[in-house]
Formats: C-alpha cells, sequence, structure tokens
C-alpha cells in the first residue's frame, strides 16, 4: 500500500488562446507551474480487479472520478487483473482551474503503474492521460511546462523560486462553458518559448479570463477586492481561482495574513461571504520544481 500521496495543484502563468481545430478543440499556449498545494491519496491493490473510491465527493459520482476512471484506463490498457482501493483527501478547490481532478489522475496512473508493476514509459502515461481530459497529461511529465496544441505539447523550463497566494472567489466555474462561450477571443497572437523565457507571471494574459469574469461577477469582484488591497492578480485556467506570485514564500505569507485579516474583518462586519468580502479561502503555497512523483517512472 502506498500512503499521502501528492496530488499538487497547477497554476497557468498564462493562458492564451491561439487558434480552434475543425473537431472543436482549442489550441493554446500556456506554462505550467506545480505548487505544493496539493491533494493527497492512499492506494492499495485489490486482487479482485474491482476500482473502489472510498472517499465521498459531494457532486462527484464514483464512475465519473478521474481517479477512478483512471485506474480503470490503466487496467484497460495494460490487461491486468488487478484492482485499486483508493482514499482521496482533497486541499485542492474544485472547479477553480487548479487542475485537482487531473491531478489526482495523474498520481492514480503513476502509483498504479509502480503498484501493479505494469512498467509503462512516461509517454505511454501521457497518452492514456490525454484520453481522460486536456490537463491530466503535464502532472505525467512531471515539469514545468511549455505546452501548446490543446496542452498535450510540452516542453521543459526552468522557472525561477517563487512563492504564490491562491484566492479562491465565493463561486466555481465550469469549464466547458468558457470554452463555449462565442466572445472568447480565439486568435491570439501565437508566442515563442524563448520569448517566455526567464519571465513569470508578468508574461502575458489569461484569454479566459475577461470571459470568465463577464459571466461570473463574483470573480470579478474578487479582483476588484484584490486590487483593492493592493495586489494585482491573476486567474488561472478557466478559474475561478486568481493567485498572486512573490519573490519568496515570507513575503507570500505576509500578504497571505493581510489578506486573511481583511476577510475575517469583512466577514464578521457583514456575517459571512457577501457583496463585501467575495472570497471563500485564501491559501499560500510554494511554486515547485517538479512534479514530487516524477522520478517514479523510469523513462
Amino acid at each position: 500500500m502506498l500512503y499521502d500521496l501528492p496530488a499538487p495543484a497547477k497554476l497557468n502563468l498564462f493562458l492564451h488562446v491561439v487558434g480552434r481545430r475543425p473537431d472543436g478543440y482549442h489550441l493554446l499556449q500556456t506554462v505550467f507551474r506545480f505548487i505544493d498545494l496539493a491533494d493527497s491519496l492512499d492506494i492499495d491493490t485489490r486482487r479482485d480487479g474491482q476500482v473502489h473510491r472510498e472517499t465521498d465527493m459531494a457532486g462527484v459520482p464514483h464512475e465519473h472520478d478521474l481517479a477512478v476512471r483512471a485506474a480503470r484506463a490503466l487496467q484497460r490498457h495494460t490487461g491486468t487483473h488487478q484492482g485499486a482501493q483508493l482514499h482521496l483527501r482533497k486541499r485542492v478547490p474544485a472547479g477553480g482551474g487548479l487542475g485537482g481532478g487531473s491531478s489526482d489522475a495523474a498520481t492514480v496512473l503513476i502509483a498504479l503503474n509502480r503498484l501493479w508493476r505494469t512498467g509503462l514509459s512516461r509517454e505511454h502515461l501521457m497518452r492514456i492521460g490525454l484520453e481522460l481530459g486536456a490537463d491530466v497529461p503535464v502532472f505525467v511529465f512531471g515539469q514545468s511546462a511549455f505546452a501548446q496544441g490543446i496542452g498535450d505539447l510540452l516542453t521543459a523550463v526552468e522557472l525561477p523560486p517563487r512563492a504564490y497566494v491562491v484566492v479562491q472567489p465565493a463561486q466555481s466555474v465550469p469549464t466547458e462553458g468558457v470554452f463555449k462561450d462565442p466572445d472568447l477571443t480565439r486568435d491570439t497572437d501565437p508566442v515563442k518559448i524563448t520569448d517566455f523565457t526567464g519571465r513569470s507571471s508578468d508574461f502575458g494574459h489569461n484569454d479566459l479570463q475577461a470571459v470568465v469574469v463577464r459571466h461570473y461577477p463574483v470573480v470579478q469582484h474578487a479582483l476588484a477586492w484584490l486590487d483593492g488591497a493592493g495586489y494585482s492578480a491573476r486567474m488561472t485556467g478557466s478559474g475561478a481561482c486568481l493567485f498572486i506570485e512573490f519573490p519568496d514564500l515570507q513575503q507570500a505569507s505576509f500578504a497571505h495574513q493581510n489578506l486573511l485579516a481583511k476577510m475575517r474583518t469583512e466577514r464578521s462586519d457583514a456575517a459571512g461571504v457577501s457583496a463585501a468580502c467575495p472570497v471563500q479561502a485564501i491559501m499560500v503555497a510554494n511554486g515547485l520544481a517538479e512534479h514530487p512523483l516524477r522520478h517514479w517512472i523510469e523513462s
């Protein structure tokens, strides 16, 4: 049995939509960075071939859970008769653009590849991950990455040490609706990886942010709330979570405490999340140089 396996969240330091394929999939450019805000999983093998999730998750039926689907996909691709028992502890907010479900799926693929001794390569596991969702491959890839295509064409990039304050508005955002919006910008000029090298969250923008703030006023209000406190934030992925980058954890922690104090004061004045305080949670995290389980895959 494997205990307390990390499934880290990701940030999109920028996210440009540069086109659309004939099949409707959007062509993206982004840089993924892992952070140490993470779900964790306990995983054990089962002899009966069943895949069972012990954890109850509101709004996520067992059959639809990406972690369960990942285990079953690995079974199909390898022909193994082994099963898996999954226990999941969620810390990454759902519907926040932080890739929590995709990261859970990747951790299951990596861990079961070891537990079941199926011996698949990183590239093979990434192909399985892509069947589950466009964000899954980067977690198997295991490094900060410049991504193109539908998010599946990955090139490793080195990022400087950074820390982040992650803000969860009192709102979740379904990804599908954002990409279907007719007003989404789909023709941002492509950039080269060399344009980004050595830079971080001051580069580019998130094309999805304008759509989200138009349809979800709570997210717009959260951005304004942060701006009023003196912090410029950017949305990650398709939202709703926002992030602020800092040179180090000390400065991020100082901002985190300031924002927590502001949130508590406004909540006590207004008796909870309200128009005065559109924020549900504020977290602090370090940027990671690589996925904690990257070296579990031999090739």
